[in-house]
């Protein structure tokens, strides 16, 4: 069970992401097609998903491949739909088309590569585009730290400019509150808290702070520039004289570029062993990323939070077509 995969200080309690996977068990399971689950641990990781009733999964790849390797590890896939496809290529673009169909509610990855996944994602006539621009949440769990973190972007956009950042933050705060989590505290990271033109993401973070006052984000509490320490750490804001309701507080840390976000993301995973989950948002439907490396407890969460945010949004599309 997912309650025993929790160790350490505080185990004994239920983790953030416990309470997130309680949550999408409420929902109904999301229809999600799987891109090219051919290897032990994307087979594995869709199946308990399943099991623990956070996705209802379709596998799309070659059905023979996708068998052996269920065998070989023991995995049941007797209630379970396969649709077949020669290659990992193939599978994206079905997996794609499943979505636009309207069979799948979400997308998650297999054993193919990332980028091959978003290739057809990304596809001008045949993807799942809109009109924000895709970007990448990690969904932390932080031992020791209260609320959970969420770190955007870190994997999708490397240099991304002010309209792209504008996108990530609305991105990472409709997830936050489409999981039912409040208004978030959003701080926008650079090397200091002071804006100088030698740092120009300290700028960027005015202007984006700007266009929160002025309406072009919405639904968040937006501070910035801060530096890590000041935006996580009460006293270290405290002693920089920064009076802000984000400030020491920050629940979404919006990074000045990918390389920045993959260090922090992974600096919190390898010294404080914290949990990664993540999910692409600004398509169509949320995307989940799942990695090689992960724990059980990750996969469920990456689902939980795509299938929690997949049927709010479903709950709420009635209201908005009205």
């Amino acid at each position: 069970m997912v309650d025993k995969e929790a160790s350490g200080p505080g185990a004994a309690s239920p983790s953030k992401y416990d309470r997130l996977i309680a949550a999408a068990r409420a929902e109904t399971a999301a229809a999600t097609a799987v891109a090219h689950p051919c290897d032990e641990t994307s087979l594995r990781g869709a199946l308990e998903a399943a099991e623990a009733e956070l996705i209802v999964p379709i596998l799309v790849g070659p059905e023979a491949k996708i068998r052996a390797v269920a065998e070989r590890h023991g995995l049941n896939l007797a209630t379970v739909e396969i649709v077949d496809v020669p290659h990992s290529h193939a599978a994206a673009a079905k997996a794609v088309e499943l979505v636009r169909e309207g069979r799948a509610e979400l997308l998650m990855k297999g054993s193919l590569h990332t980028d091959e996944l978003m290739k057809e994602v990304t596809a001008s006539a045949t993807g799942l585009r809109t009109e924000r621009r895709i970007s990448h949440v990690f969904v932390m769990d932080v031992p020791g730290h209260a609320e959970t973190l969420f770190i955007t972007d870190a994997a999708i956009n490397i240099f991304p400019d002010l309209d792209a950042k504008r996108d990530i933050i609305q991105n990472a705060i409709d997830l936050w509150r489409g999981v039912g989590l409040g208004t978030p505290k959003v701080a926008i990271l650079s090397a200091v808290e002071t804006v100088t033109t030698k740092i120009p993401s300290t700028i960027e973070a005015a202007a984006l702070c700007k266009m929160a006052e002025r309406g072009q984000i919405t639904g968040g509490m937006l501070e910035g520039p801060l530096a890590f320490d000041n935006a996580v750490d009460p006293e270290a804001a405290a002693v920089k004289g920064i009076v802000s309701p984000v400030a020491g507080h920050a629940q979404i840390l919006v990074v000045p570029d990918l390389e920045a976000g993959n260090m922090l993301a992974k600096n919190l995973t390898f010294l404080s062993h914290a949990d990664a989950a993540g999910v692409v948002l600004g398509a169509r439907v949320p995307i989940i990323l799942t990695s090689r490396a992960d724990s059980v407890r990750t996969r469920l969460a990456s689902c939980a939070v795509a299938a929690l945010y997949a049927g709010r949004r479903r709950r709420a599309a009635p209201a908005v077509a009205q």
